[in-house]
């Protein structure tokens, strides 16, 4: 069966479904080639829809066997996207019997086999792989499932019922969901278990499922979820609302995880951690990601969305919680800093180029494709300006009233926001254009100074983006704060709401013309754009109370150095590195943001600023001038750096704390500066002697960036040949780090290692999701690189046309470049398009691309 002619979906077309579903009765039979799916389906009338209607369900790749309305044989009518029959008026019941064949489901969607695991991914339109329905989120119905099958572990939502006569596990999941929703794991599984008790005083079973073998690796991701649990009881309100709750580590998965009702299914690698194997970084996206799929129990699952155009309310939202609960767990500014550095190199990325999209789309070909940074990161950012704007009192307010209101419900923007204005009596029309209005706004900032008056002129535009070449001024929060010129601050964070185009703001009783902190707290998502001096950011960046704008003068400081010796050819100088020192050397500030501090631009960065500023970015040129200017900061920072590496030399046994992992982090990025200029021993002894993950790759990864660490790197592998995850590590890191010229052969080689398995998205993304990081290897003269990512993207996409359209992203940026490097991205982009069968997927990504 084919593909169905790709046709565009779009939010002015939404209507209610025909029909309420009363009940699902499910039964799986379950074998790898021809597993049975009977379903029992009870509907009736829907009052508030359009009228009587025929049934229509939605259905991919299925056999149906036989189908039954109110127990009589009907015949329906089926297409490749799934079937039609005439139904009475009234209530009746659909009865059907489907098969599927999931080993062969390599697309994993559906029901599909993982290592003789039987799993689901329903999210987005998954379930009409498993059999015919009303795949849509505003149908929410309750599920019974019985499980056939001789696998010792089968799993479903909801609460586990004593199993049938024939010795079935049934599960009865007693809250309505969407079929996005739906879970179903059977497999040889062994689980790591806890119990939590929650604030009403009802015991929850917890269990982290995973493979024989990798029960040790559980103990932090329970942890983590039991802190979750917690967390959204203390700071939402929120209590859990079954009896168990299951987490299945899989290690063919799509994504990051899924928060299917009662059963979470994660991706391996965001589940499995012992200090030996997962470094910190691995640690703070376990405990992030476990609380983002907990919290998605009232922000999703209790509360959804009424259609697929309205994803960024349960994700946006979501983001902003587990964002939230790291910074509580973690460093609140150190948290802000990471955030920010994501969504400036994903989201502000996206905005610049083809894929721009609102937070709220318009339309769709393939809902796979808008799970994007501009829904989950901006989404987030949007919630969190609401949150300064309103308060936090008023905010917790309005979230007590959304679950009060909506429990239960399928909803949109509008209900969220007319919650707001109920709760706190704002009218959100002007503020509603951050979900309906694509791109980055850009903000002018002007000022003067006059008789111990300062004022801000602020002007605000949002550059064109695809299908919107005008933008209506946005409710943009400006935090802003003065300094002296000693670098006293004289007058305290104060929040400016810019509703205008143009606005001016007055600051009275100053004694000193001010040095201003802008935007602190990265309080709105928009691109600052205003004249200033060198010394003003360097008194910024010793001075200023707002840990992210202190973070932010030292990025900016770099930022310009680094684009006056891409454009001039000028040395790096000392100044930059002195004031690098002065930040290093503050034992008072928290490790972790002295080693961010320390960390520069990325490649893609400098390329993205170039390009602003109206340069074309020559990556070779970018990625040398960051090489010169971090040997010139290891060189006027080396006995301050060897003192630091020296000094937080581990002393115990290994912890994940934010404490000990900050301490990790400082000093690995003084190894990774001091290898640069060094012959190498400190790095190769941290090697041989690490006891964890964390300290072992930080020193392989110093080795590698330096051209170093050859026979590191084959130790490496002998010794973690057998680990999965670690052998990820293994692949992406040499990929990643290659000299420009070397990477695209380091990544055609490793696709001929036994281990590299294409058709594992972990393993897919390692290699050339590494080359496309790699951002002068990808873009190294002569345009291999290009080839090879598209010549595996080709082979991909009729497997996994999820995994390849993400993926296609690589070459967003194409019109970045130089002529050459455009003709050669757009070649490779054009045999992609031309690719036959190309799926929905990616044809749609690529066709936004080429534009």
């Amino acid at each position: 069966m084919t593909e169905a002619a790709p046709h565009a979906v779009h939010l002015s077309d939404y209507a209610p479904y025909p029909f309420v579903i009363d009940g699902v009765e499910l039964t799986f039979r379950l074998d790898p080639g021809r597993t049975r799916v009977i379903s029992r389906i009870a509907f009736s009338p829907n009052p508030d829809g359009p009228g009587h209607s025929a049934l229509q369900l939605d259905g991919e790749r299925l056999k149906l066997i036989w189908a039954r309305i109110d127990g009589a044989p009907v015949e329906p009518r089926i297409t490749p996207e799934g079937l039609t029959c005439d139904v009475p008026t009234g209530s009746f019941v659909w009865e059907a019997e489907v098969e599927v064949d999931p080993a062969a489901n390599t697309a994993l969607e559906g029901l599909y086999m993982s290592n003789g695991m039987y799993c689901t991914q329903c999210e987005a339109q998954g379930f009409r792989r498993i059999t015919y329905y009303p795949d849509r989120p505003d149908v929410m119905a309750r599920f019974e499932v019985t499980i056939e099958s001789d696998a010792p572990v089968r799993l479903s939502n909801g609460n586990p019922q004593e199993p049938d006569a024939q010795g079935r596990a049934r599960w009865s999941d007693p809250w309505p969901k969407p079929a996005y929703l739906f879970a179903l794991v059977a497999g040889n599984l062994t689980a790591r278990s806890a119990s939590f008790t929650t604030r009403s005083g009802r015991e929850v079973a917890l269990n982290v499922y995973v493979r024989p073998g990798d029960e040790d690796r559980c103990d932090y991701a329970l942890d983590a979820l039991i802190r979750s649990m917690r967390w959204d009881e203390e700071v939402y309100g929120r209590e859990y609302d079954l009896d168990v709750f299951n987490i299945v580590a899989v290690d063919d998965f799509n994504m990051g995880a899924m928060e299917n009702k009662g059963l979470n299914i994660f991706n391996s690698k965001y589940v499995l951690a012992s200090p030996q194997t997962a470094t910190d970084r691995d640690y703070e996206m376990i405990e992030g990601i476990i609380a983002h799929e907990y919290f998605h129990n009232w922000t999703g699952n209790r509360i959804t969305c009424r259609d697929w155009f309205q994803l960024c309310l349960k994700e946006g939202l979501t983001v902003f919680r587990d964002q939230q609960f790291t910074g509580d767990m973690r460093s609140a500014p150190v948290k802000r800093i990471e955030d920010v550095l994501q969504l400036r190199a994903r989201q502000f990325r996206e905005d610049a180029g083809p894929l721009s999209h609102p937070v709220r789309p318009e339309s769709y070909i393939e809902i796979n494709n808008f799970y994007t940074a501009t829904v989950y990161e901006k989404g987030a950012e949007v919630i969190g300006m609401l949150r300064r704007l309103v308060g936090a009192e008023a905010y917790d307010k309005a979230l007590a009233l959304y679950f009060d209101r909506h429990d239960g419900q399928a909803c949109t923007i509008e209900d969220w926001l007319k919650v707001f204005e109920d709760a706190t009596g704002r009218d959100l029309t002007q503020f509603k254009r951050w979900y309906t209005q694509s791109g980055t706004p850009h903000l002018r900032v002007l000022e003067s100074w006059e008789d111990g008056t300062y004022s801000l002129h602020l002007q605000q535009q949002t550059p064109p983006t695809p299908g919107q070449p005008e933008k209506a001024p946005q409710v943009i929060p400006v935090a802003v704060g003065l300094l002296d010129p000693g670098g006293r601050e004289v007058v305290p964070t104060r929040l400016l709401e810019l509703t205008q185009a143009e606005q001016s703001f007055s600051f009275e009783g100053l004694s000193d013309r001010p040095v201003p902190s802008l935007l602190r707290g990265f309080s709105a998502p928009v691109v600052i754009e205003r004249a200033s001096t060198a010394q003003e950011r360097a008194l910024l960046l010793a001075h200023d109370t707002d840990p992210f704008n202190r973070w932010e003068a030292g990025r900016a400081l770099a930022k310009e150095l680094l684009v006056d010796m891409i454009s001039n050819g000028t040395d790096p100088g000392d100044d930059y590195p002195g004031a690098l020192g002065k930040v290093i050397e503050d034992e008072g500030l928290d490790p972790a943001f002295r080693a961010l501090t320390l960390a520069l631009p990325s490649e893609d960065d400098i390329a993205q600023t170039l390009k602003t500023a109206g340069i074309t970015p020559d990556p070779m040129a970018v990625h040398e001038a960051l090489n010169r200017l971090a040997v010139a900061c290891a060189r006027h920072l080396r006995a301050p750096l060897a003192a630091l590496h020296d000094a937080l030399a581990p002393n115990g046994p290994y912890t994940p704390d934010a404490e000990a992992a900050g301490r990790r982090s400082l000093r690995g990025a003084a190894l990774g500066l001091l290898t640069r200029i060094d012959d190498g021993s400190r790095a190769e002894a941290q090697f041989a002697q690490a006891d964890n993950m964390t300290e072992e790759l930080g020193a392989l990864t110093a080795l590698l960036r330096a051209g170093k660490g050859h026979e590191q790197l084959a130790q490496f592998e002998r010794k973690w040949s057998q680990d999965r995850l670690v052998m990820d590590k293994w692949f992406s890191v040499q990929v990643m780090l290659a000299a420009p010229r070397e990477a695209c052969e380091i990544a055609d080689r490793l696709t001929a290692h036994p281990a590299f398995d294409w058709k594992n998205p972990n393993r897919f993304r390692a290699v050339l999701g590494g080359l496309a990081a790699n951002h002068a290897g990808f873009h190294a003269p002569g345009g291999a690189a290009y080839a090879l990512a598209a010549d595996w993207l080709i082979r991909l996409d009729p497997v996994n046309p999820q995994t390849t359209a993400r993926m296609s992203t690589m070459f967003e940026t194409w019109r970045r470049y130089d002529a050459d490097r455009q003709d050669m991205m757009r070649a490779a982009l054009e045999r992609l398009a031309a690719a036959p069968g190309v799926s929905r997927d990616t044809g749609e990504m690529v066709g936004r691309m080429l534009g």
